[in-house]
This record gives structure tokens, sequence and C-alpha cells, in this order.
């Protein structure tokens, strides 16, 4: 029998009635021949809950003893769901994360998985069982319960998809797939059937949140086929892979955008070997990540160095700069936390030429400015202004034809 695992979010879980019904769907699918190991995420507002607890005892929280009481949120869940394959007369087991030894570093609420002991699983499986693992936890080398951070559990779906060669690891969430853009933005957007790893990751990273950015990382890594389905409606959902030789490929798969922008510039910096380092430096030792860089030289020996931060950071590194300026005898510090990025992502720009112009074309027509570019293979990024983020990204998606099918 071909083996697949399975995710089930907090969603899917998020009541005994969601957890009957996962248990009706993993039965159909026993029905049709599989074998199934089964992630499942804690019931929805469940770790949130847990995490308010930790923090009502203490501001700060000991890492360890917090991964402890966040651990026992899947604990529940995995119960549960065995509890009621039992109830349907199918043999089911229970794991948690360090029961089938999900052995991960220490790094406490955000560890990373190293390697999985599948020998329990096998037996089990060989034995018929349909086996039900908690996700987003682990152990370390001492025992020490350990979690993965946020959407932790699609990577620990992916990890065991990987370990157990399963033919496919099937996400199941609140949505039937990957699409062409945010449906809530744009009405138009279109499902899927399949995209590749390369262009999930764009997405993911760009601001697309189906799906956690690891878990895409770790199965293009292991070529893991991942498949988005959703719990709540029939449908093949979207199936992420390897691009196939031979395969048409759109021009464009999607167009992602994110709103938690901020863009930052030092204008007439000193034009010197090392400047780019002492802005960004700072930055860095500070722990704030910084995206897309501009640099614009000026006749004067001068230079203006623009760059963007989360919209979180834009304060810190608003007064780090400044002090930095100081220093440099720069001329002053600007910034702007009302901009958004807008991204088109495809394989299929590789081949073909005239992806940007176009881009750049049908943004001009609509009025909108654009302040920043940033390109790599396949992907053109864009920053506007906030209030253009909508009207850009349906003026886009209608130019590049998204809401038909190739």
């Amino acid at each position: 029998m071909a083996l697949i695992v399975q995710k089930y979010g907090g969603t899917s879980v998020g009541s005994v009635e969601r957890i009957e019904h996962v248990a009706d769907k993993l039965i159909d699918w026993r029905k049709r021949g599989h074998d199934l190991v089964v992630v499942v995420s804690a019931m929805s507002g469940e770790t949130n809950r847990l995490f308010e607890l930790a923090h009502s005892i203490s501001e700060h929280p000991v890492p360890r003893e917090l991964d402890v009481l966040l651990s026992t949120g899947e604990q529940v869940t995995i119960a549960l769901l065995s509890m009621a394959l039992h109830k349907r007369g199918y043999d089911a087991r229970s794991y948690t994360g360090s029961q089938v030894h999900i052995l991960t570093d220490n790094a406490h609420n955000k560890a990373r998985i190293r390697e999985i002991d599948s020998q329990r699983i096998h037996a089990d499986l060989k034995a018929g069982r349909i086996v039900v693992v908690a996700g987003f936890q682990g152990v370390d080398d001492e025992g020490n319960i350990t979690t993965l951070g946020r959407g932790g559990s699609d990577t620990t779906a992916v990890a065991l998809a990987a370990a157990l060669k399963a033919e496919e690891c099937q996400i199941y969430t609140d949505v039937d797939g990957v699409y062409t853009t945010d449906p809530r933005v744009v009405p138009q957007a279109r499902r899927l059937d399949r995209i590749t790893f390369e262009e999930m990751l764009e997405m993911a990273s760009l601001g697309s949140k189906v799906l956690q950015i690891r878990a895409v990382e770790f199965a293009g890594k292991y070529n893991v086929p991942l498949r988005v389905l959703s719990s709540f409606e029939e449908g093949d959902g979207t199936l992420i892979t390897y691009e196939e030789e031979g395969m048409e490929e759109a021009l464009i798969s999607g167009i992602a955008f994110n709103r938690d922008e901020a863009k930052l510039t030092v204008l007439g910096v000193p034009d010197q070997p090392g400047v780019a380092h002492k802005i960004l430096g700072p930055v860095a030792n500070a722990n704030i990540e910084v995206d897309m860089i501009v640099q614009n030289i000026a006749e004067d020996a001068s230079t203006d160095f623009t760059f963007t931060v989360h919209r979180n950071d834009y304060r810190k590194a608003l007064s780090i700069l400044e002090d930095i300026a100081k220093e440099l005898g720069a001329r002053e510090v600007i910034g702007d936390d009302q901009i958004v990025k807008i991204s088109l992502v495809g394989v299929g720009m590789r081949s073909h030429a005239g992806i940007a112009s176009t881009m750049f074309e049908t943004l001009a027509r609509e009025g909108i400015n654009i302040r920043m570019i940033s390109t790599s293979e396949i992907k053109v990024s864009v920053v506007v202004d906030e209030k253009y983020l909508e009207l850009g990204v349906r003026a886009l998606h209608e130019a590049f034809e998204l809401d038909q099918a190739g």
C-alpha cells in the first residue's frame, strides 16, 4: 500500500466535531488502499491560550519550561483523534514527538529537526495501524522536549514524509490550495493545479501565508511532493513539486504581496569603501533583517543609501540610523512606513524577456509610482505606496491574465 503523510492544522481539529470529521476522512483514504501517518496541530486557539497562561506567571518564561507547556496542546489532539478512529473500528496509535524520537537541536521555541527514528512507525504500519503524531515538537539529545516554532507542524509532516519515503505529504488547511494571489484582494484569483518548490519558496517568503517556509525548504531538499488541500471541501488542491522536463511553464505563477514593509534612506553619505557595512552592520547587530537595498551615487561623490525592513522594526532602525548618520557626516535620514511590496513570481521568467517592462507599464498606466525594484531569476518585486496595493495587484493580475488557466 502507498504511504501518505497528512497534516491537519488547528482549524481542521478545532472541535470534537472537526476531529470526528478528520477521522471519517482518514477512513476514506484507508479504504482507497493507503497506509497513513497523520500529523496534527493543537486545537485552534489552544497554543495561544497556553502561551497566555505562561505569560500570566512570568513576563519572560524559561524557554525549556515554555516548550514543556506548549507541547501539551498537540498531545490532546492526537489522543482524541486516535480515540475517534478506534470508535470507528480502526486500530490507531498516537505518539508525541519525543515518543517517535523526532530528534532536534536544543534551540527551545524554534528547534530544527536533525533526524527521525522511523522504526516504531514502520512497525505500526506493518501491523495495519494508522499512526497519529503530534506536530510542532521533538526532543533534544538530553531528552528535553523542544518545539519547532510557528507553523512547525508543517515541518514535522514533511520531515516524516522524507524519513518514511512517503508517496506524498498532504497539508490540510482552511484554504483549498495555492492561488495566483489572495482571493480577498482579487476575487478572480485562480487555484493553481501545481507550482514548483522554487516558486512556492518565493511566494512564501514574499508574503503568501499558505505554508511555512521551512516546510517548503525541507520538501524541496528531500524531494517530497507536497499537496495543499482543504479540510472543509473536496478537491485536488495544489501539488508542489519539481519542474518537470518538457512541462510548459506559465509565464507568471502568482502575485505575492507584503504589507509589513518600511523604507529607510540615509541621504548624502560620503561615497567611500565600507560605507554599506558601516550603515548595515549596526542594523544587523540589532537583529533587524534587511530586505531590498538600493544605492544611488551622486555627482558630488556622495551616495543615497535606501533599504527596507519589517514595519515592526522601523522605529528601532530609524533611531540606529540617526546615530550612524552623525558619525558618517551624512545629510539626513528619512523613512516611510506606509509602503508595500508587490512581487511577480514564475519559473517561466527564465526564458521570457519583457516581464519587468510589462509590470512597470501596467503600474504606470494606473498612476502608481515605483519606489524600489528588486529582481531575481524567477521574481520581480517593486515597492509602492500602501494605498496602491489592491489596485496594483488587481491590475497586474489582469495584465498577466492570471485568471485564465494556461
